[in-house]
């Protein structure tokens, strides 16, 4: 039988802590899922230990490669596996350890009057400040083991996470101390207050009495990166590049372990960083147009900055060579009855100069978003039309676009061409503005149309040479 431990560094440090509580992480690949999993092993012998690892909701744990799948690799042939729900595994000495999910501040009232010995955070940014607190309450046992959490996560500045740690991280570059890391400190929440010292005697001071020294927690922060990391640089050295392609912000966060840094202009797009082409290549395999939909036309007078918000309609190509080609940009204030013509008569207008436009538009919630969708696919008839949810912030969604127009870091550009046309100048100023201008629209139909190509069942466009058959029917190629 294999023999599973941990790998020297920060891994080995995060088992081996006698803290209550430690954070580990900071950064993508560090092994903290693996590591927050060999942990929960350690009682097991024990037949009345019980340790719950938590996700945000229960897809996290059962999707691919996800917390179930990774638990197989540890627990199968040792323990006893249900996979619920909840998803649990029973070890020979009646010791469990289980799956759950936390998906909103309601859900904590059904783990009132719980003992839990063990209590895991996969991703501990998140949960709640609430959340977390409620579950540190119901961290008791009478089985003999002492209490204690476990958390890991990546970097998120607006998370209650960032303040906790805040003593193991550079305030000046967002970078963690390597020095403090897995240093222990001790933490007591006075009402919604939290109290810190280097000892239990100095949280007790500082409370004056109001809290008991049993009450005070220690706590460690340990921050580990991609390279602490052997086993996963040996068996998948993409990974690192994968991390290297991200966008800024991403990029910091994930592979440099940055609490500190923010959206902010200038991070996601830089007009230096495409090349302007003079006339449209004719290697485009693939076309979408995408719309950022608004219903308000213009109102004459009115200061830019404060006027309706703009239609805007992108279309995209993805090159034979692999780059990526913005050919057109629509950006008007216009009423409804003008933005459906806009869109049908763009479609058209696709359609003879490019042959094959994939039409990709996103679904606002709710029976409004709905019956616009219908009224769309309608308006479209006869033209390939995708219309889906809008999920996550505006930032998430540009981030692949933004990742791929940047470039790798010490490149001389990206990966995205641009048509020389007379909207380069608002096109480029709207995307370097990104997030602090009040007008994304642009961003977001740019978004969209790259997700699309990538992601979604995008038109094939077929090449000049191209026999007349082939031409006649695109999907074949």
């Amino acid at each position: 039988m294999a023999v599973i431990r941990p790998q020297p560094g920060p891994q080995e440090a995060f088992l081996s802590s006698p803290a209550d509580v430690v954070i580990y992480g900071g950064a993508a690949g560090g092994g903290k899922s693996y590591a927050l999993l060999m942990e929960a092993v350690r009682h097991t012998g024990n037949p009345k230990f019980g340790a719950v690892i938590f996700r945000k909701n229960s897809k996290q744990i059962t999707s691919e490669g996800g917390l179930w799948d990774t638990s197989l690799e540890i627990y199968g042939g040792i323990a006893h596996p249900r996979k619920g729900p909840p998803a649990r595994w029973i070890f020979p000495s009646g010791a469990k350890v289980s799956f759950e999910h936390i998906e909103n501040d309601q859900a904590l009232q059904k783990w009132q009057g719980t003992q839990i010995a063990m209590i895991g955070f996969d991703e501990l940014t998140h949960f709640s400040r609430k959340q977390f607190f409620y579950m540190l309450s119901r961290n008791r046992s009478t089985c003999g083991v002492r209490p204690y959490i476990r958390g890991t996560c990546n970097p998120d500045p607006d998370s209650f996470v960032a303040d906790l740690i805040a003593w193991w991280i550079d305030p000046d570059t967002g970078y963690p101390v390597p020095k403090r890391s897995g240093v222990i400190r001790y933490m007591g929440r006075l009402q919604d207050t939290i109290l810190w010292g280097d000892t239990i005697e100095e949280v007790v001071q500082q409370a004056d009495g109001e809290i008991a020294p049993e009450d005070v927690k220690s706590f460690t922060f340990i921050a580990s990166k991609l390279t602490d990391n052997k086993i996963l640089m040996e068996t998948n050295p993409g990974y690192l590049a994968n991390l290297k392609a991200l966008a800024t912000v991403e990029r910091e966060r994930l592979l440099e372990g940055n609490w500190k840094i923010r959206p902010a202009a200038g991070l996601y797009f830089k007009r230096s960083r495409v090349n302007i082409l003079p006339e449209l290549p004719n290697d485009v395999v693939r076309w979408v147009r995408a719309w950022d939909l608004a219903a308000t036309e213009d109102k004459r007078g009115a200061r830019p900055e404060d006027g309706p918000a703009y239609t805007a309609g992108v279309l995209m190509g993805k090159r034979r060579c692999g780059r990526y080609i913005v050919a057109d940009v629509i950006n008007q204030r216009l009423n409804s009855a003008d933005v459906r013509n806009t869109v049908k008569n763009t479609a058209a207008a696709d359609k003879a100069r490019y042959r094959n436009v994939r039409i990709r538009m996103n679904q606002d919630p709710g029976q409004a978003g709905k019956e616009q969708a219908e009224q769309y696919i309608k308006l479209l008839a006869g033209y390939s039309v995708n219309i889906e949810r809008e999920s996550g912030s505006k930032e998430t969604r540009a981030e692949p676009f933004s990742a791929q127009w940047l470039g790798l870091p010490g490149s001389a550009c990206g990966n995205v061409d641009v048509l020389e046309a007379a909207w380069n100048d608002a096109y480029f100023s709207q995307l370097e503005s990104f997030p602090e201008s009040k007008f994304k629209d642009m961003v977001d139909a740019s978004g969209t149309a790259f997700n699309e190509l990538e992601h979604g069942a995008a038109a094939i466009a077929p090449p000049p040479s191209a026999s007349a058959a082939t031409r006649a029917n695109p999907w074949s190629i």
